[in-house]
This record gives C-alpha cells, sequence and structure tokens, in this order.
C-alpha cells in the first residue's frame, strides 16, 4: 500500500483506502465482502479526534478584547473562517477580488473547494466585523504585486497554511481555554457547523452553508448540538412539545381585552392583522 493505516482506521478511511488501492496497486477493495466485514469490526469503538470549537460568547469575546495591533490579522481570518465554514487551504488561497464589499455587508466568494463546488457567503454588519476587515485590507501596501489577501506583519508576502491553521489556537491562548492544543485548523468549520445547528437551524441549511453532499455529517452536527438536546430533555422530562398551536383572537373596538395571558410558551411566534 501506497500508506500506513492503524487498523482501528482502516474503516474509517475506507475511501482513501480504496482509491489509494485502486491508484498505486489497480485493486478494487470493494470486491473482497471478507475484508470489509473484517475492516469494519477493527474499526469498532474507535472514535476520530476532533477539534474543539469556539463559541458564540468567546468569539465575541476575543473580537472585542485583543489589541488590533497584534491581533487584527487573525480576526479578520476568525470572522471569514466562521462566516463561511472555510477550510484552512481556503482562506489561504482568498484573494481580495474574491471579495465585494458592497456597504451593509462582505460578499465572499469560495471559487475552488475541496468538493469542487464554489461556495457563496455573506459577512453582515455585526458588531465591528466589517470595521475590522476595513481596517485590516486599508494596511495593504499598494506596491504588493500578489493578489492574496492574508499577509505577513509586513504585508508582502502571503500567509502560508502552517499560520492560517493556527489561528484557532491562538484565539483559544489569549482566551486562556483549556487543551489549546486541541483547536486545530478544522476549529473554524467545526464552529461555523456547530453555531447554527445549536440556533435549531435544520440540516439541509446547514449543508448548503457548510457545502457537504453528505447529510450523514451534517446529522451529526444537529444531533450533537446542545438546543437540540435540550428540546429533547423538555420532551422527554417536562412533556413539552415544539408542535404548533394556533390561537386565534377577534377584538373589536367595543370588545378590547386588557391583557392576554400566555403560559409555559417557547418559541412563539405572533401575527397581528389590523383592519381599519
Amino acid at each position: 500500500m501506497a500508506k500506513n493505516y492503524k487498523p482501528s482506521t482502516l474503516w474509517t478511511q475506507y475511501s482513501m483506502v480504496k482509491s489509494c488501492l485502486i491508484i498505486y496497486d489497480n485493486i478494487d477493495i470493494s470486491k473482497f465482502p471478507k475484508l470489509i466485514v473484517f475492516l469494519k469490526r477493527t474499526g469498532d469503538g474507535y472514535q476520530a479526534k476532533k477539534s474543539k470549537i469556539l463559541t458564540k460568547s468567546e468569539i465575541d469575546r476575543f473580537l472585542s478584547s485583543a489589541d488590533d495591533k497584534e491581533f487584527l490579522m487573525i480576526k479578520v481570518g476568525l470572522i471569514l473562517g466562521i462566516a463561511g465554514a472555510c477550510r484552512t487551504d481556503e482562506l489561504v488561497n482568498l484573494t481580495v477580488d474574491d471579495i465585494e464589499d458592497v456597504g451593509s455587508s462582505l460578499i465572499v466568494k469560495i471559487p475552488n473547494t475541496k468538493t469542487k463546488i464554489p461556495r457563496i457567503f455573506v459577512v453582515t454588519d455585526v458588531g465591528n466585523m466589517l470595521e475590522l476587515f476595513r481596517k485590516y485590507l486599508s494596511l495593504r501596501p499598494p506596491h504588493v504585486k500578489h493578489k492574496r489577501l492574508f499577509c505577513t506583519t509586513k504585508q508582502e508576502n502571503p500567509v502560508g497554511k502552517n499560520t492560517m491553521g493556527k489561528i484557532p489556537s491562538v484565539v483559544a491562548s489569549y482566551l486562556k481555554l483549556p487543551d489549546v492544543a486541541c483547536y486545530t485548523g478544522h476549529c473554524l468549520r467545526r464552529s461555523s457547523a456547530t453555531l447554527p445547528a445549536d440556533a435549531g437551524v435544520d440540516i439541509t441549511t446547514i449543508k448548503r452553508h457548510v457545502g457537504w453532499k453528505s447529510t450523514t455529517v451534517a446529522e451529526g452536527y444537529v444531533e450533537n448540538s446542545i438546543e437540540n438536546k435540550t428540546k429533547i430533555a423538555n420532551q422527554v422530562l417536562v412533556g413539552t412539545t415544539t408542535s404548533a398551536i394556533t390561537k386565534t383572537v377577534n377584538v373589536s373596538e367595543s370588545n378590547i381585552p386588557s391583557n392576554i395571558n400566555f403560559e409555559n410558551c417557547t418559541n412563539v411566534t405572533f401575527n397581528l392583522n389590523v383592519n381599519k
């Protein structure tokens, strides 16, 4: 084989193993059912190490408290990485031409992705995110020949993949979070998928946002989200449900109630129709 794999990880990386065997040894592993069963058994109980994620409060705390003189590039990388669920190499290859500032927001294009499907995402004017991006862009010297957005301290040479991949660990170190080394380059993408899952966003929307083809991966984020687990706990322990209930109250000038009481309600939507 072209690459050595641990027995416990062979099944979890089946597609990679299959591709390597076909390319280097011209062997189609799918034609050996007994071997596939063996690989599945060796992979039982194995759990791949996943990067830790940054919470919304941790992101906001870093953006508001870290000094721009030292952390401006880190802040912009964090903003774009979280907003667009970007991989490290996508941030590295991002150019100034890929970002359009339309005043109220930034429209960012990721032309080259791992799945070969271009993505577009938007950074809205939340907090001072647009201000941070514009400040960083204004520091770019006019004589720089390359188009890469992220540059070194002197704003001349493009930032490499290793530096970009350390953005989450730099943030975690500044915030004095435990296990700093566990905040890898994949942290930005995982955080970008977990935050909407915790907010109750549906699977289809998360797939479109992150650019996944597989529903199984997206389901894992929704299933493990704190918001989703809280809803299940309420249904199991308290007996509350999330089914929709419609209540119509007819009010006229001669029949205006002094108050309307709602009890034990969550995620309530009021639709008011005023007829004159």
